[in-house]
């Protein structure tokens, strides 16, 4: 491969890597604080794509204001109603086994994630469908091409991530999760109301799932798997950076994107998704701790 080659390669995975960030962040922060994998993620990112699909085709027909502002707006959406079937997952069933066994919150988990695949499925059926985005050409820098989209993808990505890592650094809740992450006994001695700041845990690992799952369907197409094939990379990502540390699962989403772009032209695109899992393996060999370890989330 050439220079350029590996260049466009590895903007590819950055971008790639960029939405990988957000569910693995939403796993990272739920495996961290509630102390299991949630395995609906990435169905919840399938949701937050369908809902914004079709709040932006509504939207389309309401004149050329609605239109202009189409696609925020749906994102918006999206990730108010996954937010919302979040919270609901969690008070009718996460709650309910939170003194049970990991492994009881895991099986659950995948069996929402199937219910919720199936439930869509059965109502919008596997037609694909894609977002209504204008056509724009890629600027070319000596031969290295850099998609509008994408730039516009990965802005919107670090933008949701700095305004997360904001809030969990500066905002009182976000504070008060970080002493629930390090010491649940001695938080809820000192006061601090866990069932709150739980809804405000569960809505934030679904809105950042939807979010994600937007940005998947632009950079592709929305259909009922769109989520569960993010999933496996999402896990490698949070593995490889450390579980419970919400930079890790970041850097480890960037190292995982960008490590499946450059296995393109040895493996494929259609087998690019094993590189994800080799990361996983290898990570779980050498340092089952990831990069950064767990203490992040509660420094």
């Amino acid at each position: 491969m050439t220079l350029v080659e590996v260049a466009n390669l590895i903007i590819n995975g950055l971008v790639e890597g960029s939405v990988i960030a957000l569910p693995a962040l939403a796993l990272t922060l739920v495996m961290g604080i509630a102390r299991f994998p949630n395995a609906a993620t990435g169905d919840w990112m399938t949701l937050g794509a369908y809902v914004a699909v079709g709040t932006q085709a509504a939207l389309a027909g309401a004149g050329p204001g609605a239109a202009a502002l189409g696609m925020l707006l749906a994102t918006l959406v999206a990730a108010g109603a996954c937010a919302l079937a979040s919270v609901a997952a969690y008070e009718l069933i996460f709650r309910r086994l939170s003194r049970s066994a990991m492994v009881a919150s895991l099986l659950a988990s995948i069996g929402l994630a199937f219910l919720v695949r199936s439930l869509i499925t059965l109502m919008v059926g596997h037609e694909q469908r894609s977002f209504a985005l204008p056509l724009m050409r890629a600027w070319n820098f000596g031969g290295v091409r850099l998609l509008p989209t994408d730039l516009v993808i990965a802005a919107v990505a670090l933008l949701v991530l700095a305004a997360v890592f904001a809030w969990l650094r500066f905002g009182r809740s976000g504070r008060l999760l970080r002493a629930l992450a390090d010491n649940p006994e001695l938080a809820r001695l000192s006061g601090i109301r866990p069932q709150w700041l739980m809804w405000k845990l569960w809505a934030l690992a679904g809105s950042l799932s939807a979010v994600g799952g937007v940005l998947l369907g632009v950079k592709s197409v929305v259909m009922p798997e769109l989520g569960w094939e993010l999933l496996l990379p999402a896990f490698a990502a949070m593995v490889l950076g450390g579980i419970g540390s919400p930079v890790g699962a970041v850097v480890g989403a960037l190292l995982t994107g960008v490590g499946q772009e450059l296995s393109v032209p040895l493996v494929g695109p259609s087998y690019k998704i094993a590189v994800a899992f080799a990361l996983l393996l290898v990570t779980l060999l050498v340092r089952p701790a990831g990069l950064f370890g767990r203490q992040e989330l509660v420094r």
